[in-house]
């Protein structure tokens, strides 16, 4: 049987799908078309329901869960992870006028219905002068002055510095501070139109390899450098460390938890509509 499947070309999800899409694992007779796209791009597929499975931020699934369930193997959550507000000038005058009533902060974000959006909503309810850019752009926009601030994800939160841009709030740090849970990123969903034995079977053949990844960790070197553009193998495994962790492998209880207080505090705050499916993989 053959899926339409989707990810973004960054480390860490290269890493966890290689052993899937290269059949260095079992997987079940089932093999996958895929498409490589930023994840505001795989989002928007998503609320398309263009694909089968895909890689989706938390913030997107909650707008598709009547159309995709979360599979438990694929995620990325975890502490130390989040998105970064960076900017050119003084951090801490832009970290005032981002607090005021009628904040004028222009600020590049990696997309609407990314979760860093979502955090910076949290933090910042004020913060309605906001800019999508590609996340790669989002450095250069704020050097050039395009914008005020940027909200970084992925691996430019090991650059950024080197580029003389500092941090106003690890947005990672304010949801730790606040819910002592960890922090869901993205997730791996499959469309609710596949039979549920395919759903589990899909499942089980992600986790398989994620469990590879971790087992042969340079297995995928050069299929995970051919997508990660001119970044060094250093960074890359930074980047993988960063995102894949045991809740790549399974939810478990306390990645369940992290996600349900997202969505929970989310309908508080009337940042997502209310979502009448269950969240997660059927037992």
């Amino acid at each position: 049987m053959k899926l339409t499947l989707g990810f973004s070309p960054c480390p860490n999800d290269t890493f966890i799908f290689d052993a899937l899409i290269h059949q260095k694992i079992d997987t079940e007779g089932l093999t996958f078309e895929v498409s490589y796209d930023d994840v505001e791009t795989l989002n928007q597929k998503a609320f398309r329901g263009e694909l089968d499975v895909t890689k989706l931020s938390y913030h997107a699934f909650a707008y598709v869960a009547n159309q995709y369930v979360l599979l438990d193997a694929g995620s990325a959550l975890g502490f130390g992870v989040g998105p970064m507000l960076i900017c050119k000038g003084d951090p801490q005058q832009l970290l005032a006028e981002l607090k005021s009533e009628n904040s004028k902060v222009k600020i590049g974000i990696p997309g609407k219905y990314t979760t860093a959006n979502f955090l910076l909503s949290l933090a910042f309810p004020e913060a309605q002068h906001k800019e999508v850019l590609m996340f790669s752009d989002i450095e250069n926009a704020v050097l050039d002055g395009r914008v005020d601030a940027g909200l970084i994800i992925h691996e430019n939160r090991f650059t950024y510095q080197d580029k003389g841009l500092k941090k106003i709030i690890d947005l990672g740090d304010f949801w730790e501070q606040e819910t002592g849970c960890a922090i869901p990123l993205g997730g791996i969903v499959a469309n609710r139109n596949l039979p549920v034995e395919v759903q589990h079977k899909v499942n089980r053949v992600l986790r398989r390899s994620v469990e590879f990844a971790f087992a042969n960790p340079k297995s995928g070197l050069e299929f995970i450098r051919s997508h990660a553009q001119e970044m060094s193998e250093e960074v890359m495994y930074k980047h993988i460390d960063l995102y894949v962790n045991q809740y790549s492998i399974d939810l478990g209880t306390e990645g369940r938890k992290a996600i349900r207080y997202m969505f929970s505090k989310a309908n508080e705050e009337h940042i997502i509509p209310e979502i009448k499916e269950g969240l997660f993989l059927a037992p």
